[in-house]
């Protein structure tokens, strides 16, 4: 099967042809950039991921790290690969020059990113929390835990985590009870245990740089209460180099369904009573700061699930090649057997993934482009307007991926048939492997209710003021014949979302609120298929264009019709999904909402 992680024409397709991230290189700030440096850093990043992650992708999910009582130990292409990553220095991609990075658009990084989650998505996670942890104490440390961390967190000398949740908080970090003392030092101690990080033990780097959510003694309750603090692994001493061991402790390892090669730890902190943590920003602000690499994190995670579904896609799509089985009514020899894509319903499958992936791929693309669009907007009032749309769609970017990331990987399962089932071929553990992504970094309830309760409405609903205004200028350039049927299709449910949300603003209002609570992911679900299915016409529009250009070579044609046929699936087989869920929102149903504790 092939080993092709992204075709060309689909990376081409999806930055230059639909988001046209090149145009991004007349502002200032990428000036020193062109479509060659931004292909020339793709490429390297393929080769990377190609050479150096995708072999041993399965074999760090068969030979997992393991914990002695001392150290952890894991298989060491997980350190080369690691070290590949930042040598070509892709932690750093998006930093300055002056800080030494590549100073590249958000889209591109997200892009080369692609590579990397596709090939291995246990292996990328080391680099990735990194990066995250460093843009938190970029925008929000002083000057000197910057000077002290950034740069070795940059190189890849460090790494770092985000430790937020306990084992009887969960995802509700107002519960939490880790604690931070200020001494005579001017430092905090610590005291507290963590659960599930991701990363927080390996030998990859010579310190492992922890983002910790604490409350100071006689702060506010709840999260007005939280702060935030850097812990390494290793204190340093005042020249920066490694001085001791922090009073930092690994309680032991957790066993996955899937991400496997990547650390996930339970860690005690001040075990000892000598945890030393350094603050970043104001006492009782942490949370604040900390939904930075939240929100960073969360559009990384659908993107993620896309990626991994992806590969999935592209897997059973060999195989379907492949695999003879039966006889299709189209194939023009009877004595043979067909290759099963020929089969009516091995299309379907395939074609639900690849509307659930390369939809979930172009949906994220969009999200780290209108990153790009902020940072180089000069006008205050538009540059407010796209943050609404950003925090606007934050919640969709995550949940929509995470959820129909691993459909397309169940659906890669059956199309393998009775192989699909063994650990022989790799599209089981890809499921296993995305399953993850619906649960961390907020789950999709969690998301839901995000949507329902807050980004929908906040700034006088701005977000979906911009959305609408985003929309409505596409949907005026969609003039093809084919596009412009599915875009008549569309529009009776932009008009059933406006009634929706108009009837949802009067739940809140009222006695019935209640009821949204417990149909938070059906609003989500309205929401987010419309939201993609618009990313879907913004596809087919571009491949119709194509198309009817001249010199459009046999493999551009069959991947632009691939494109304009999976919108048309997605329009006609998938965006009717919701009326169920509008029927739900519209009558206000109570059933989940009603249903007592002891009935189950």
């Amino acid at each position: 099967m092939s080993e092709k992680l992204i075709p060309d024409l689909e990376m081409q397709f999806q930055l230059y042809d639909v988001l046209e991230a090149d145009k991004l290189c007349q502002f200032e700030k990428f000036e020193e950039h062109s479509k060659d440096t931004f292909s020339a850093m793709l490429g390297t990043a393929e080769k990377i991921a190609t050479d150096l992650f995708l072999p041993h992708n399965h074999i760090a999910d068969k030979d997992e790290p393991t914990f002695d009582g001392q150290k952890v130990s894991m298989i060491p292409e997980v350190k080369m690969a690691y070290d590949a990553f930042c040598e070509a220095g892709f932690i750093a991609g998006r930093y300055s020059f002056e800080d030494g990075g590549m100073q590249l658009p958000e889209v591109l990084m997200t892009a080369a990113s692609a590579y990397f989650m596709a090939a291995n998505p246990s292996s990328t996670a080391y680099p990735f929390l990194t990066a995250a942890a460093a843009n938190v104490i970029n925008h929000f440390a002083s000057s000197e835990l910057k000077e002290t961390f950034m740069p070795r967190m940059l190189s890849g000398e460090f790494t770092g985590t985000m430790a937020l949740t306990e084992p009887h908080a969960g995802s509700s970090l107002a519960d939490i009870t880790t604690t931070a003392t200020k001494h005579e030092d001017g430092k905090y101690r610590l005291k507290g245990s963590k659960l599930y990080i991701s990363g927080g033990e390996h030998e990859l780097s010579s310190n492992i740089v922890h983002l910790v959510l604490a409350k100071i003694p006689g702060g506010p309750a709840g999260v007005k209460g939280i702060s935030l603090f850097v812990v390494p692994k290793f204190r340093l001493d005042d020249k920066g180099e490694i001085l001791n061991r922090n009073d930092v402790q690994l309680a032991g390892l957790i066993h996955k369904l899937g991400y496997r090669g990547t650390t996930s730890t339970a860690l005690t902190f001040g075990e000892n009573d000598d945890c030393h943590g350094y603050l970043v920003g104001e006492e009782h602000h942490g949370l604040r700061y900390m939904f930075m690499m939240m929100n960073e994190a969360r559009i990384g995670v659908g993107f993620g699930a896309a990626m991994i579904g992806y590969r999935g896609y592209q897997y059973s799509l060999a195989y379907a090649k492949e695999r003879t089985q039966g006889r299709s009514a189209e194939h023009s020899d009877p004595s043979k057997p067909s290759p099963i894509v020929l089969h009516g319903d091995v299309k379907r499958m395939l074609l639900a993934q690849k509307a659930y992936t390369e939809g979930g791929m172009a949906l994220c693309l969009y999200g780290s482009h209108l990153i790009d669009r902020i940072n180089v907007c000069e006008d205050k009032e538009e540059k407010e307007s796209l943050q609404e749309l950003l925090d606007l769609l934050t919640p969709v970017f995550k949940a929509w991926p995470s959820e129909f990331g691993p459909k397309a990987n169940d659906l890669g399962i059956q199309v393998l048939g009775g192989s699909g089932y063994t650990r022989e071929y790799y599209a089981e553990q890809f499921w296993r492997d995305n399953r993850l992504n619906p649960i961390h970094e907020g789950t999709n309830g969690i998301q839901a209710l995000d949507l329902s309760f807050r980004k929908l409405w906040q700034k006088n609903g701005l977000g979906l003021k911009i959305l609408q205004r985003e929309i409505e200028k596409d949907l005026a350039t969609m003039s093809g014949p084919k596009t412009g049927k599915l875009v008549k299709e569309f529009l009776p449910y932009l008009q059933k979302l406006h009634d929706i949300l108009t009837h949802v603003a009067g739940t809140l209002q009222n006695d019935k609120q209640a009821t949204l609570l417990a149909n938070a992911q059906a609003l989500m679900s309205v929401f987010s298929q419309i939201v993609v299915t618009w990313i879907w016409l913004r596809q087919s529009h571009v491949a119709e264009q194509k198309l009817a250009g001249d010199n459009v070579t046999e493999q551009e044609t069959a991947f632009y019709e691939g494109k304009l046929k999976a919108a048309a699936y997605f329009v006609s087989w998938e965006l009717p999904t919701i009326e169920r869920d509008i029927k739900i929102l519209k009558q206000d149903n109570d059933v989940c909402s009603t249903m007592q504790a002891d009935w189950f």
